[in-house]
């Protein structure tokens, strides 16, 4: 089956962690292929240590993710932190203790289980820094230059726009700003039988980019200082997908970029909304619904 129709690729995708958060599947890295197994054991595996597992309320770990971001993200008390494709909160609540009371966490997910999920999963804290808003990482919620960190756990290979993704961290981030990411990237072009599965699609596989691509698209996006550093994932991709030879053509990379600090490139263009918790950002034209009064006073939605 082809996956080159965006939409119907976004849908397979959020109806495959749909089903995760609400327990009708078994966890994986990323989807009903078992990507990570159950969630302590392929946690530690790609570099959570115990004490983090523990730091986490429970239900928070679902085993979603090909690496540890926190371990790259170098966090400092009184930070800004974006979780891009926050699930039910995991990475989020582990920064949120990093960057302590001065600081503030918001973790973006496109799936309503998910966000629902990591909103409950945040009632049973103590934590007054985190919040969860509905949306997709090709359009973030988020207002311009506005965080000082973004990370993200084996979600943009999932983006079927994944130029848009590095364009809104772009904008996004304040001048300094970094990447810390922990990802899915191609070693060697994937053969067209599995890039075109939707099931390796969600299996955090077929959607993956060739690093030079990367690279490229951070470049082009306004980044310096990108770095992608392969980690040794050979034996957890090869659980994800048996027999499908997918660790012959994909692996777990750290990928690190800088938003210029000065100049022209740390000018974002002017895009959505403002810092409330927003699920939905709308274009002006949409004023008589979207961003009404009442829409902004609930929370649901606000306007470019």
């Amino acid at each position: 089956m082809r996956t080159r129709d965006p939409e119907v690729v976004k849908d397979v995708v959020r109806k495959t962690y749909g089903r995760i958060a609400a327990g009708a599947v078994s966890s994986g890295c990323c989807g009903s292929s078992a990507c990570c197994g159950t969630p302590d054991a392929p946690s530690s595996d790609i570099g959570y240590s115990p004490a983090e597992l523990q730091a986490a309320p429970e239900g928070a770990n679902l085993g979603l993710g090909c690496g540890n971001p926190q371990a790259i993200a170098a966090l400092q008390p009184g930070e800004r932190v974006l979780d891009l494709g926050s699930g039910a909160g995991f990475d989020a609540f582990l920064a949120a203790r990093q960057v302590g009371p001065a600081g503030r966490v918001i973790g973006v997910d496109m799936t309503p289980e998910m966000v629902a999920r990591a909103r409950a999963n945040a009632a049973k804290t103590s934590f007054d820094n985190v919040e969860f808003r509905l949306g997709e990482i090709e359009k973030l919620p988020i207002a311009d230059a506005s965080v000082d960190v973004i990370m993200s756990n084996c979600v943009i290979n999932l983006s079927p726009d994944k130029p848009a993704v590095f364009r809104e961290a772009f904008r996004v981030l304040a001048p300094g700003g970094r990447l810390a990411i922990s990802d899915v990237v191609a070693t060697h072009p994937v053969p067209p039988a599995l890039r075109d599965d939707l099931a390796a699609y969600a299996g955090c596989v077929s959607g993956a980019a060739l690093a030079a691509d990367v690279e490229r698209m951070l470049v082009e996006a306004g980044f310096d200082a990108v770095r992608l550093t392969f980690t040794n994932s050979r034996a957890l991709v090869s659980g994800w997908l048996p027999r499908s030879k997918a660790e012959d053509y994909v692996a777990s990379a750290l990928i690190e970029a800088v938003k210029p600090a000065t100049g022209a490139a740390a000018e974002a263009p002017t895009a959505c909304c403002d810092s409330v918790l927003l699920d939905t950002c709308c274009p002006p034209d949409a004023k008589a619904g979207c961003c009404s009064p009442d829409a902004h006073a609930d929370g649901t939605c606000g306007c470019r």
